[in-house]
This record gives C-alpha cells, structure tokens and sequence, in this order.
C-alpha cells in the first residue's frame, strides 16, 4: 500500500477539471514519456473505461498530450496542449475503446513511436487524486508508480544480469528499495524495475548498460524527496521508528495520539507529515508541509476570487457566470441564506468555475470536489475573522480526516461515486470547522462522519462527462453539509456509528454501485431526456 503523505490528500495543485481524468491522465503519459529513449513523435492513445466516455469533458485529450510534451500538472499551457504538440511535430491520435477489457476504470494505453524509430506501449491506470500506475510495458505486466525513482532496464532474460544491475547500482552509491523481474516466459525478453532512494545519474545508467544481456534503459525520476541526506543507518531507523508511532491507520488511533499527546487533529497529522518527511529526507519538517499549505490556500484563494469579478466560460459550456450571480444576490441583500452560508455557497461554485474553465485549482481531495473545502474555510474567515495561519491549521485537520478515507476507501468518483468526492470533501470541511471553532478532535470526528453519513449513496453523474453539472452545486451543497455536521457536532450531540464503521459503510456502498453511476456519465442526470438532448454524443 502506498504510503499517502499531505500532498496525497490536499493536492495535487493542478489545472482543472478533474484528478483522475485530467491529472491522472497526464501523469500516466508523463511516465510514458519517459520510458521513451529519443523525442515522442507520433502518439496513439487507447482509451479504455471511464476515459472512453470522459475524453474530451474532462479534459483527458488535452491532459494526456500535455503529458507526452513533459508539462506538469499545474501548467496552464495544458489547454493548449494541441497547439503546443503541432509547433512540436507531435501527431497524435484518439482512439475511444468502450467496450474493451480493463482491470481499472480509468484506463489508457499509450502507442509511441519516437524520433528514432523506437516503438514502445504501455498501460497505464489513474487511481485517484492525481496518482498513476504504469501497469503494462510492450505487453509485459509491470507495477510503476513513479513515487521513487524507478529505473526499467529491457533485457535478455540471461543468468547473471540482476547482479550485473545490483552491482552497478551499488557502485554509484545508490541504494536499490524494491526489485522486480517480469516476463513473458523464461528465457525470453524480461523488464527488471528498481525503486531507488536517491536519484540516478548517467554514470549509473551507463554502468547498468554495459552487459551485452541490456537492450536499454530508462529512468523515470520520483515524486517524493529522496534519502539521500539522511546522516547515516542510525538516524534513518531512529526517523521509521518515529514514523511508525503516528502512522495512523485509522480514527480510533489517530484519537489515541490525540488524547495521549494533548494534540488537535492538525497537531496530529502535522506530527506524522514530519515523521513521514524525515524517514525520507532529513531536512524535511513540519515548516515545509505548512508551507506548502501556505501556497495552496493561495491557489484556493486565487480559484475564489477570479470567478467573482469575470464570467469564466467552461470547457463544456455548462458553467460560467454563477459565482457573480451570487455575489450580486448578497450585494443587494436577497436571498435566504445568512452571511456564512451564502459566502460557502458562493465560494465553493467559483472554484468549480474555475476548474471547468482549466484554471489551476487544488484536488482536496478530487477536482470535482475542489470547491467545497476552500468554500467552508474562507467563508468562516470572513465571518469570523480567522487568519491565514488559522485557516493552515484547519486545512492540516482536513488532511487528517482526507487521509483516513483516502486510506480504507475512496476519494475517486469512478470508484466510489460522488459521495466518495464531494463527501469526502464535505467530511474534511467539516472537520476543519469544528477545530476552527474549539471543538475537541472526538467532535472533529464526530462532525467528519456526519457530512459522510449525509451524503451517503450520492452517485456520480456528470451531464456528458463533464465536470460542471450537477458538480458545481454540489460542492455548495457539500459546503452546507459540511457546515451544519459542525454545528451538529459542536453542540455536543454524538453519533451512533462512529467514523471508522461510516468509512466503510461508504465504501462498500459505492462498491455496490453500478458503473453508470460512477463517473461514466450514462446514468442518473446524466441519462435524463434534457441532458441527453443538450449532449449531441448521447446514444439513449
């Protein structure tokens, strides 16, 4: 299981629409750009699952281009990525395959031919959050995640080429964390992957090629800090033993901590973000993952404020002007909603404008769901006159809560439906209200599964895959949600079921869903007769 940290669960800081279809998409052919050994020339794309049906709605077409041209998921040079690959000489194709076999649903295989002439496939899987799998390499199963540096070297499936690779990894000073062949059947073409703990240089690649048995090799660099400035074995095990103390598995250990140590949730999460820093970098520490809360609550605020002053038109043509149109409302004092909630409802739909418009915006803990933290948070900012060190820390005990679901469930819509989003989002919310307000971290908890249970069973069905409707809404009804779990919980009131039992009453719910209700956009709103009739590609 992969080891989630900060960035995991309030992140990433990506251009819109979508974590799975739009970040994801381009980290699966970000890696596949880099098992490529000259420039990508031409590029097919085979679109399996979800990414059959969501192609061009949530951005996946422009996302995976973007990937093979080697932009990062923040770059809003994305929407342009067709431009960008003509003045390149990249071609590339598009080839939905609906009906075809997948273990995932979000699903892409990838045909490059490079400058060279060199041909390579590979398929890749987004699991989530802007996360990927590399799962296939010319037809050979494979497991690349890309977190640490993974080196992929094609070879003769021979005796004595693993040592050779071992040896001259060893030589360079690197320290190899996993190791694994794959093949077609002995004695054949074989792929042998390593995950190292520090970064690879040419010396060592060239070490590693010098076997007559080594066709070539590839390295795809990391998404985490190495260990390379970690001051010996001892202080290495001293930092995995601390991490071992506050890796929470779930709410009734993380309340342990809490009540042991006399910690908030914040307090808490931030403890392990520096213990899971230090087992991987020394000089990594609580003040980095604060500053990095820093800069995407300044994207957040960014998604906010730009909606409220122009009409952001979106990709799909379903959004723009909503933001405004509630700003106006509470200008001239109508509506029905007090200050507070009319700011959430207001904030969290213009991060939705944003992002359906690819502008940069913060998964916390998807894109679909984007708006609903930022719309709780800075809307008890204004009401309450928090600061931004205040909201650092309600974002930390978001993560807290993020985490926890992200690790024994779901935060993807195609696999849980949207109460895997935009509860989870509203479950974050608010569990950072309550803290912000006093609340103890049993009532942080406590409010956590009451926005959970509420939106328990929501499906996810957006109009012609697009992330705008009902998503938009959404968010604000989460942002509602999530403030009146708070307020539930503040008061005292307990629950019956507490918030490890819901997690997994939410995940097996949306286990439970058919695949047309999880993200696949051919059931619920989606397949109504008005939807059906505004999306030209609909076949019911």
């Amino acid at each position: 299981m992969k080891v989630l940290g900060l960035t995991d669960i309030i992140g990433p800081i990506m251009v819109g629409p979508s974590s799975s279809h739009t970040a994801g998409a381009l980290r699966i052919a970000s890696m596949a750009r880099r098992l490529c050994l000259a420039e990508p020339q031409s590029v097919e794309f085979r679109l399996l699952g979800s990414f059959a049906h969501t192609r061009t709605g949530h951005g996946t077409d422009k996302a995976l281009v973007a990937g093979i041209l080697g932009l990062e998921a923040d770059d809003l040079r994305i929407r342009d990525s067709f431009s960008l690959a003509a003045q390149a000489g990249l071609t590339f194709t598009f080839t939905p395959l609906p009906k075809a076999d997948y273990e995932h649903p979000n699903t892409v295989d990838i045909f490059i031919q490079d400058t060279d002439g060199n041909k390579i496939s590979v398929r890749g899987e987004s699991i989530g959050g802007g996360a990927a799998v590399i799962r296939k390499i010319d037809d050979v199963d494979v497991y690349i995640t890309g977190e640490n540096t993974s080196i992929v070297v094609r070879q003769h499936d021979e005796k004595g080429v693993l040592a050779h690779i071992a040896q001259s990894i060893s030589e360079c000073g690197v320290n190899i964390a996993t190791t694994r062949l794959y093949r077609e059947r002995k004695g054949d073409r074989a792929y042998t992957i390593l995950e190292t703990d520090q970064s690879i240089s040419a010396t060592t690649k060239a070490a590693i090629e010098n076997h007559p048995a080594v066709l070539d090799v590839r390295i795809i660099p990391g998404s985490t800090p190495s260990e390379a400035d970690h001051n010996g074995a001892a202080d290495l095990e001293e930092a995995l033993d601390e991490f071992a103390e506050v890796d929470f598995t779930d709410a009734t250990m993380l309340l342990e901590y809490c009540e042991q140590h006399h910690a908030t949730l914040s307090e808490a999460f931030l403890a392990r973000e520096k213990a899971l820093s230090r087992s991987l970098c020394a000089s990594a520490g609580t003040d980095d993952a604060k500053k990095y809360l820093a800069e995407a609550l300044a994207v957040m605020k960014e998604a906010v404020r730009q909606p409220a002053h122009k009409t952001l038109p979106s990709m799909g043509g379903l959004l723009g002007g909503e933001a405004r149109k509630l700003e106006e409302l509470q200008e001239r004092k109508g509506g029905v909603c007090d200050a507070q909630l009319a700011d959430a409802v207001a904030f969290s739909m213009a991060v939705l404008e944003t992002n359906a418009s690819m502008g940069r915006i913060v998964a916390a803990p998807t894109a679909g769901a984007a708006g609903v933290i930022p719309g709780v948070l800075l809307a008890l900012q204004r009401s309450h006159g928090l600061s931004d060190e205040d909201l650092i820390q309600g974002l930390a005990a978001a993560a807290a809560v993020g985490y926890l679901i992200t690790r024994n469930a779901t935060v993807s819509g195609a696999e849980g439906g949207c109460q895997a989003e935009i509860g989870s989002a509203a479950s974050m919310a608010a569990a950072a209200a309550v803290e912000l307000m006093g609340g103890t971290p049993a009532q942080c908890l406590d409010a956590a599964s009451n926005a959970l249970t509420s939106l328990m069973g929501l499906v996810c069905d957006p109009i012609a895959g697009l992330v705008e409707v009902p998503c938009q809404k959404r968010n604000a009804a989460g942002a509602a949600v999530a403030l009146t779990s708070a307020q539930i919980a503040l008061a005292g009131i307990e629950n019956l079921v507490g918030f490890d039992q819901t997690v997994d009453a939410m995940y097996k719910v949306g286990r439970s869903l058919p695949f047309e209700l999880r993200e696949s956009a051919l059931g619920g709103i989606a397949a109504t007769p008005a939807a059906c009739a505004w999306c030209s590609g609909c076949d019911s």
